[in-house]
């Protein structure tokens, strides 16, 4: 396939520059992947949207603080004057950074990277230069540099050194560093009490698990209180999802790996759901990344922690996700290929008639809801491909308005 078949055009207009207030109250599109067909809701009905006796599975990741700023150290001159503020500071560098290889020793994103050798001395520092951190790149990755620490704790500093690293095409200031991550990300103050399958390990993230920002503490209620249950997995979000696909073919990208972790109870809740045959519902494409990783078969789920390479196109026959709650995607990204992939799979995808009934009571009883015809109108759906449903509802969502990327809307697809 060719990587431009999942290119499109987007008004800068949409592209979400702040998330929604209150998080549940960003718009929701309802892709039926049978038919095609598309209906609008408001977020916060999604628990009436879902059937009781769903599973919903959620990455807990945190976001780090992971973006520095610093400068190049200038070499001290011979017989130079003692430095001052302004002659001790060289040109400007940022740093990204995206695991951590071992103590004090991590692979980051340094810009500018082209200018950088290695051994060059850097200094990053707070906004209010309380806190400072030395460092040198040791040599070029796949992905980036590795960057070693010296004589600061650096990852205890973040909190008070870092940034919360925003996506590029977010120029706007965030008022709140906490409305880019989930009320249920690990180390919230409140997160404990709605994840029971707390992962041992943390798997902290450069970037969030942008599904999951719609929810709130009344809309995790609002599932409990309708029969649907949850579980978590953690995925350490790289930088690599969302960068675009730069080969011709989609076959030809090289996909990056990411660690993630699976608790034995949440993979005891995913098998004892497929055997009863329920639903397993995918919050984002990280959490579905996790869960297709993992899967031996539709009831047996590995726990514990792996790394994981899959590049989920379209023919991938779907083991574990039944249906899946995503945002709006990047142009020619690999987690536009991969809905694409899910759009298409239907075979597991038996109650057909069942679902589309279901999902015209709901449109009928969601307040404000509205419903689209399919994509196919009378054509024979069988024969339309998952992108082509794709394609068809992110036109609708450019038509209505509906907000892309990381802080706009969400899409559920089942």
């Amino acid at each position: 396939m060719l990587v431009s078949d999942f290119d499109y055009d987007l008004p800068p207009e949409l592209i979400a520059q702040e998330p929604a207030t209150p998080r549940d109250h960003s718009r929701l599109m309802r892709l039926h992947r049978a038919t095609g067909a598309v209906s609008h809701h408001r977020f916060d009905a999604l628990p009436q949207l879902l059937r009781a006796g769903d599973l919903l599975v959620f990455n807990d990741t945190r976001v780090l603080r992971a973006r520095l700023r610093g400068y190049k150290v200038p070499a001290p001159a011979i017989n130079a004057p003692a430095a001052t503020e302004a002659t001790r500071r060289g040109a400007r560098v940022e740093a990204l950074l995206l695991r951590e290889v071992d103590t004090n020793l991590w692979e980051a994103l340094l810009k500018p990277s082209a200018r950088l050798k290695p051994g060059t001395a850097l200094c990053f520092a707070s906004r209010d230069g309380a806190v400072e951190a030395r460092a040198t790149p040791v040599e070029r990755t796949a992905h980036g540099w590795l960057l070693r620490f010296f004589g600061t704790d650096v990852r205890a500093a973040l909190p008070h050194l870092g940034e919360v690293p925003l996506p590029p095409y977010i120029s706007a200031q965030l008022r709140d560093e906490e409305r880019y991550q989930t009320v249920f990300a690990q180390g919230n103050a409140d997160s404990q009490a709605v994840n029971m399958t707390r992962t041992a390990s943390y798997l902290e993230s450069a970037a969030a698990p942008t599904a999951g920002l719609h929810f709130t503490p009344a809309t995790l209620d609002a599932l409990r209180e309708r029969g649907i249950a949850t579980a978590f997995v953690t995925l350490q979000i790289g930088i690599g999802t969302f960068r675009p696909m730069q080969s011709d073919t989609v076959e030809a990208h090289a996909m990056h790996e990411e660690a993630f972790d699976i608790p034995p109870q949440t993979a005891r809740l995913i098998c004892e759901q497929k055997q009863r045959g329920g639903r397993v519902v995918a919050v984002g494409t990280t959490t579905t990344r996790v869960l297709e990783s993992a899967a031996n078969g539709p009831t047996d789920v590995r726990a514990g922690v792996a790394r994981t390479s899959i590049f989920i196109r379209p023919g991938h026959r779907f083991q574990v996700v039944d249906a899946l709650l995503t945002n709006f995607h990047l142009p020619r990204s690999t987690l536009l290929v991969m809905i694409s992939a899910f759009a298409q799979d239907t075979a597991g995808n038996k109650d057909t008639q069942g679902a589309h009934s279901a999902q015209g009571e709901d449109d009928e009883d969601s307040e404000g809801a509205e419903r689209d015809s399919g994509a196919a109108g009378d054509a024979d759906v069988a024969s339309l491909s998952g992108l082509q449903k794709i394609r068809y509802a992110y036109s609708q969502a450019i038509y209505k308005g509906y907000r892309f990327f990381s802080f706009g809307d969400a899409m559920l697809i089942e």
